[in-house]
């Protein structure tokens, strides 16, 4: 998140310098001022780094969390802001510019009056399909057809790169439509979690009767869904099984498909989807299809349309009248996420607008928002750390030449793409208007899947983005062996309008960022694709089974993490990003040692280089999450809770031992024989 060092930096912030003189301005230090020094950092890291910063920000009832995300997410919030009003304004806007459809969706999303008065038209037209159906060939045909405007009821289906054949696009089948999102929910025995399925149901029975249901009527459709669902989540698999890329790729035919499920005529599903010409499809879980296969016949067909129905509606529901919004949030963002109020309903628009018409709005933030020389800073630090990967890689104790030797042709190969595509998307064919916020949501959700199920049968565009330049995160995608780090990363709160000290930049966006985003390449997922993208083994035996060893450390190491008193980490389910973790700071590290600062040895605000590092590294994960969502993202997400992503890493470094004279005993030292090291 760095940049070139005559920058003027951030114009883009949200921080005003006039409420303090700029001498205060200079001085201020996040690293100083965000710590909590009642903590020992042999204790607690994350506490130590961030607590002080917890203090003076209790998170908002109106959000899960806060922290630097929230903080930068704010600031891109604001700019939006300003795009969609400037937008909407344009009375001369030509039809079908990208001004015109960014002020139109904007101004859409804003007219709550009309889309009050509207209740629940703008889904009249699917509701009358989902009520048309008569038979288990239209159930599935409507079923598909629902997928093309970003409902997702029965299973998942996307369009992708082959995993094996990363130049040829496939078409993808997976475990999917549940309403509770993970199939633990259904069935885990925990008092939090059995009071969440006692909630579900009663959303479900309010939303029922939203829909225009009597009281007996919603409590009995109610009970379907969760009993369908139910069953649709007996057949899924656990999060951690589906980290298994060899395990979760079966190719087949579609005439073998097709005998597996021989109930479901996927022949004549698949042009629905918009795809006529298909030979082969990968099957994530096919224990999952054939559940489908009996489920589709042991429910009768009015239970399906009851589901349907409930699915259609729940995938729309914030886009819709008040009372159908008011119960879709209090659910799914208070009962699961701990969130007591909404947003206000600029903020809900602008990250819908942005989420539907991420690249029109991103020409304008590259063009009005991003300093210059942003996209060569990020490219250069990236640089750095590679060359970084590359030394260790040689150095490396535990893997033989010949691994080596395949291990840093695919670090070389690694693709970075910063800043911003080269090229835009052409939506020239989304029409948008004032109208109807909700239909304005399903136009842009078809125009995404018309876009993705296109590329069928058409050479790889490894040009593309899948995310907006004013998106603040980055991924890895193993199918192109490349990453990818929008512009928004640029970003350090607390220093506007100033450059950061080379610890800042090295600990954000050369541990946090690179440095994790490189490392994916080679956690449990990634080191099993090629330089090309294809899965194919490209180990030694030998290593192999000794990365596997290391591997199951961190795995062991994350386990006995534990919050809200019972709640495990799934050491297994997100190994990936805990191996991407400790890669990324130990990479950033080594880097940062290379520059002047660490050199000359020069200390700011009283801290050293070192100290500087590594609290900055803290502050890149700076997130303070409230219990609700704390709990949700335990059994949901492949990330282990922030205080984890800084303690977990650094407790395995001598190098942040020493810094902050962290002996053996102290919670945040790992004893050598538990100590992970791998790249």
């Amino acid at each position: 998140m760095k940049w070139s060092k005559n920058l003027l930096l951030l114009a883009v912030a949200t921080v005003s310098l006039s409420s303090c003189s700029k001498k205060e301005a200079v001085l201020s230090d996040p690293l100083v001022t965000n710590r909590d020094t009642l903590v020992n950092p042999g204790d607690n890291f994350f506490m130590y780094a961030n607590g002080g910063w917890f203090k003076r920000n209790p998170i908002p009832s109106s959000e899960r969390s806060n922290g630097i995300f929230r903080t930068i997410g704010d600031t891109i919030n604001n700019q939006i802001k300003q795009i969609c009003e400037k937008s909407a304004a344009d009375a001369d806007a030509p039809k079908g510019s990208n001004k015109q459809k960014i002020g139109d969706f904007y101004a859409s999303g804003m007219d709550s009056l009309a889309i009050e008065k509207a209740g629940l038209t703008p889904l009249k037209a699917e509701m009358k399909t989902i009520e048309s159906i008569k038979d288990v060939p239209s159930l599935m045909s409507t079923i598909a057809h629902l997928h093309t405007i970003g409902a997702s009821p029965a299973f998942s289906f996307y369009l992708g790169q082959d995993d094996k054949i990363s130049t040829k696009y496939a078409l993808f089948f997976g475990q999917g439509g549940l309403g509770l999102g993970d199939r633990d929910y259904y069935f885990n025995t925990d008092a939090r979690t059995v009071n969440i399925r006692k909630e579900y149901v009663n959303h479900l029975q309010s939303m029922m009767k939203l829909m225009g249901e009597d009281e007996v009527t919603a409590t009995k459709n109610a009970g379907t869904i969760m009993k369908l669902e139910t069953d649709l989540a007996k057949a899924s698999r656990k999060l951690e099984a589906l980290r298994d890329p060899i395990k979760n790729y079966n190719k087949m035919s579609v005439a073998q498909f097709s005998k597996t499920t021989p109930n479901i005529a996927w022949n004549t599903i698949l042009p629905t989807l918009g795809v006529t010409k298909a030979d082969t499809i990968i099957v994530g879980q096919p224990e999952f299809y054939t559940a489908l296969n009996t489920l589709v016949k042991s429910y009768s067909i009015d239970d399906w349309k009851t589901y349907l129905k409930w699915d259609l509606v729940n995938s729309h529901a914030s886009y819709l009248n008040n009372a159908i919004e008011k119960q879709n949030f209090k659910f799914y963002a208070t009962v699961l996420g701990g969130v007591t109020k909404q947003k206000p309903r600029w903020k809900r628009v602008v990250e819908k607008t942005d989420g539907s018409l991420g690249e029109l709005i991103g020409q304008v933030y590259v063009a009005e928002y991003l300093p210059k020389g942003s996209k060569e800073k990020l490219l250069e630090i990236g640089n750095n750390i590679r060359d970084v990967y590359a030394s260790h890689i040689k150095k490396l104790d535990w893997m033989s030449e010949p691994t080596k030797q395949k291990a840093l042709h695919k670090l070389s190969k690694i693709v970075m793409k910063v800043g911003y595509p080269d090229k835009w998307k052409d939506m020239s064919k989304l029409t948008i208007d004032r109208n109807s916020y909700c239909a304005n949501v399903m136009q842009s959700n078809a125009w995404e899947y018309n876009y993705m199920i296109a590329k069928f049968g058409k050479p790889v565009d490894r040009t593309e983005w899948f995310m907006n330049p004013q998106t603040y995160n980055a991924y890895y995608n193993p199918s192109n062996n490349e990453i990818v780090v929008p512009a928004c990363n640029i970003m350090v709160p607390g220093f506007e309008g100033r450059m950061p000290d080379d610890a800042i930049l090295y600990g954000i966006i050369g541990g946090s960022t690179f440095g994790h985003e490189i490392t994916h390449g080679f956690d449990d997922q990634g080191s099993q694709y090629d330089e090309n993208g294809n899965l194919n083994n490209w180990w030694t035996a030998e290593d192999l089974k000794k990365f596997q060893a290391k591997t199951k450390l961190i795995v062991a190491q994350f386990n006995k993490f534990s919050v809200l008193g019972d709640k495990h980490v799934n050491g297994d389910a997100t190994q990936g990003e805990n191996i991407a973790d400790l890669g990324g700071v130990v990479m950033g590290y080594e880097a940062f040692k290379k520059t002047n600062q660490y050199k000359n040895n020069e200390k700011i605000s009283g801290l050293s280089p070192d100290q500087r590092y590594f609290l900055a590294y803290g502050y890149a994960w700076m997130v303070n999450i409230k219990d609700e969502a704390l709990a949700s993202q335990i059994m949901t997400d492949v990330h282990a809770p922030a205080q984890f992503r800084i303690n977990g890493p650094l407790s395995n470094m001598p190098e942040f031992h020493k810094a902050f004279n962290i002996k053996n005993g102290s919670p945040m030292y790992q004893p050598n024989l538990l100590r992970v090291v791998i790249w």
